[in-house]
């Protein structure tokens, strides 16, 4: 058997002598755009991230940012988050915290609910939930109703109970139905189920909580009217958990059977949420006794 030839080692050299060199301009616009791409995730983060610490001066002007209503959310969450330490400086806020129950963006609504219920001797907190009771969200209600069992108000008990329960999602306009999501499909509230035609018209279809898609009462295709039944979506783990711990305390024998499918074991419902239902049912037969 003859050895195998050494390679020839000159040409590889060679060429690579030969390769033109990228200049000094093109090497800067290619780390500037490596740069560029590394950076702009980071300020989306950041400017997104409720978590980043605002000085008592700029969660006052968060709170009055009407033109970014994340900067609102961000500066309730840091409320929040003070309240939580008891930082007696917050409640130079509670005024606007109390404006913002019936602010237009329905997010903002949502975490002013949950904000409120942090503090229940906050002026005026507990008169700004019970109002918000009614809101047109189902998010915003039950919210509203979970801050309220913090106060020993079982007013909001129907509200939470909805909150188990699947959410119907309607069709606000007419149109014929071009697109829609897959059952079993998981959905953040907000997100798009169906795309709906209507002449030039593209109205988009979304779900009022987070959760997975339940049932679809539409196919591709077919034409809806204005208030026709799309959909139905099932709440997701977070929500029927927080629901279930407000029911433990305030649940009465008629809310059994909404919390009782929770129990079983099945995939879809995690161990913690069984375990807390199953905790809820035996509360509220205890109670009843």
């Amino acid at each position: 058997m003859s050895a195998n030839p050494i390679p020839d080692q000159s040409t590889p050299v060679e060429s690579l002598s030969k390769r033109p060199r990228m200049s000094t301009r093109n090497r800067l616009l290619f780390f500037l755009t490596a740069w560029l791409i590394v950076l702009m995730p980071f300020l989306f983060w950041w400017n997104t991230w409720f978590g980043r610490q605002l000085s008592d001066k700029q969660l006052t002007e968060y709170l009055q940012d009407d033109k970014h209503p994340r900067h609102i959310q961000h500066a309730l969450v840091q409320i929040g988050e003070r309240m939580g330490r008891r930082d007696p400086n917050v409640t130079r806020w509670y005024p606007e915290t109390v404006r913002l129950a019936t602010y237009p963006v329905e997010e903002v609504r949502n975490t002013d609910a949950w904000v409120m219920g942090q503090d229940t001797s906050g002026a005026g907190f507990h008169d700004a939930l019970l109002k918000m009771l009614n809101d047109s969200s189902p998010m915003v209600r039950g919210n509203a109703a979970l801050s309220l069992v913090r106060f020993g108000d079982a007013t909001g008990r129907p509200q939470i109970v909805a909150l188990l329960q699947p959410a119907t999602v309607l069709a606000l306009q007419g149109g014929k139905v071009m697109d829609s999501s897959a059952i079993g499909t998981a959905i953040h509230q907000g997100g798009i189920i169906a795309k709906l035609q209507d002449g030039d018209q593209t109205i988009e279809v979304r779900s009022p909580i987070s959760g997975r898609l339940r049932t679809l009462s539409t196919q591709t295709g077919q034409t809806v009217a204005a208030g026709a039944e799309i959909a139905t979506v099932d709440p997701g783990a977070d929500q029927v958990w927080e629901a279930l711990r407000a029911l433990y305390l305030i649940g009465q024998p008629d809310d059994l059977p909404t919390v009782q499918p929770y129990e079983r074991e099945t995939p879809e419902i995690p161990d913690h949420v069984r375990q807390q239902a199953q905790e809820t049912d035996k509360a509220i037969r205890e109670r009843a006794k």
